[in-house]
């Protein structure tokens, strides 16, 4: 009887390792989670555009990396999903009228929103280019990148200073919180293949700027002491270890002996050492690296050696037979921004302003300030309280009118009203407070079709006489 086949290519975890957070070390459901978007996608430009992408790359894999906007889209659209997706920070990127290109990091549900301006930048595309060597898209974007912020605080800033030390620390805690916190002890040292650098300009006059230099960097090793045609047969030893892969092999035609290849020729005149090979990294860069490789298990007489020099003193030079040296070098990936912080808002885009760099208020400003936003909390409060009150009064009216309706026959659906439960959403909120919000676009479009009637059976001459006599049109309107 023929053996029944199993699954093993198709099958759910078939191929998925059995610890997939040991590999990264960031998979977690709690990680922040991000959307960059594009604030009117046909108007903000190609590089803008380009720009935003670019950024996706940098968040990833806690980003939506496949959005779409559309020209109609809002951020209450946006916003309105945060919550059921489970995103907590929103960049933002737009374009004013005058050319500017700023940059607002939101974060949800609550704020605050830190207000940027673009003042420089470099996309990834013009990065590449301006590069030797450039680093190609590979597994490093499977994890986080490694967050490091340099010059977010001072210590010769207080709550007096031009830029206050409460706005240093708010700063550095929503930056630290676009990405999930790295675990020295449980975090793998495979997993760490970028690095995110955010560094904050010193100005020389104090004059209460906040500029933040944004670099983003791949993090790539390679093993030091190793001569180059040794690196050369290693990288070949694992092009042959995977199935179809032929290239990168040395070529050893003209060689008589693959001693040769080893020392640079027949006399051994170009053989190339750590020191004469040119390629190698500084040796500040070189970092010692436990192997992690898979060891071949030793027999009991190997084991009863490897004690007995152990106790002969020998120890530290087998711990030293598992550290690898190993040069670290970074390359650039790109995008490059150079960012300057304007103001910074209590609410998700909207609320009272914390700090702004060019208006400054004096106490009695901001006291009055205080007292009407305080107004306005209170004027909200009564609005949502009576909502609430409508929402509950609506809902007995409706279990009244179910008592009230006979009957049905067997065979008679009954229609079910669609009840709308107000209180689980804010739909009281400033966002929504919008009286010039024209959602579909088509505001206007009957007064010209009035307009176009009138002309047509030629009375809009009259209408303009009317007008500029100063009486009142008459009202007319489409006719069926």
């Amino acid at each position: 009887m023929a053996r029944r086949r199993t699954k093993r290519r198709t099958h759910v975890g078939a191929n998925a390792p059995a610890n997939a957070a040991a590999l990264s070390g960031h998979i977690n459901t709690k990680d922040p989670k991000s959307m960059v978007i594009r604030i009117g996608a046909g108007e903000v430009g190609t590089s803008v555009s380009q720009l935003a992408t670019d950024v996706r790359r940098v968040m990833e894999p806690g980003t939506a990396s496949r959005l779409k906007e559309r020209k109609a889209n809002r951020l209450r659209d946006y916003v309105s999903m945060c919550g059921p997706l489970g995103v907590s920070h929103l960049l933002l990127f737009s374009r004013s009228e005058s050319g500017n290109t700023n940059l607002r990091l939101a974060i949800t549900p609550r704020g605050p929103t830190f207000h940027f301006r673009i003042e420089k930048y470099s996309l990834a595309k013009d990065v590449r280019k301006a590069q030797r060597h450039p680093k190609g898209g590979g597994k490093e974007y499977i994890t986080p990148p490694l967050l490091v912020m340099n010059n977010f605080t001072s210590p010769e800033s207080d709550s007096n200073s031009k830029v206050p030390r409460h706005l240093e620390s708010l700063t550095t805690t929503a930056f630290q919180s676009l990405f999930p916190p790295i675990n020295p002890q449980t975090t793998p040292l495979k997993s760490i293949r970028r690095v995110l650098l955010l560094n904050r300009e010193k100005s020389a006059e104090e004059d209460g700027t906040f500029i933040v230099n944004f670099r983003h960097y791949a993090i790539t090793t390679k093993a030091v002491g190793l001569s180059k045609p040794l690196r050369r047969l290693n990288a070949a030893e694992k092009f042959m270890s995977k199935k179809g892969k032929k290239g990168g092999l040395p070529n050893l035609g003209k060689l008589q002996d693959i001693s040769e290849f080893m020392i640079g020729g027949q006399n051994g005149d170009g053989y190339q050492t750590d020191g004469t090979s040119g390629s190698e990294a500084e040796t500040d860069a070189e970092v010692e690296v436990l192997d992690s490789a898979p060891r071949r298990v030793l027999t009991s007489k190997a084991r009863t050696a490897a004690a007995a020099a152990a106790e002969n003193g020998d120890e530290a030079g087998a711990k030293d037979d598992n550290v690898e040296r190993r040069a670290v070098k970074m390359v650039e990936l790109g995008p490059r921004m150079r960012m300057r912080m304007t103001k910074v808002e209590e609410g998700l885009c909207a609320g009272k302003i914390m700090w702004h760099e060019y208006l400054h208020k004096s106490k009695a400003e901001m006291r009055e300030l205080e007292k009407k936003w305080e107004i306005r909390r209170q004027e909200k409060e009564a609005r949502k309280k009576l909502q609430k009150e409508n929402v509950e009064k609506k809902k007995k009216e409706r279990a009244l009118l179910r008592k009230q309706r006979p009957a049905k026959k067997e065979g008679e659906e009954e229609d079910d009203d669609d009840e709308m439960d107000v209180d689980k959403y804010d739909y009281d909120s400033d966002m929504y407070n919008d009286d010039g919000f024209d959602s579909e676009g088509v505001e206007g479009d009957a007064e010209e079709q009035v307009n176009a009637e009138l002309e047509a059976k030629g009375e809009w001459e009259d209408e303009k006489e009317e007008i500029a006599d100063g009486k009142k049109p008459k009202k007319r309107g489409l006719k069926a």
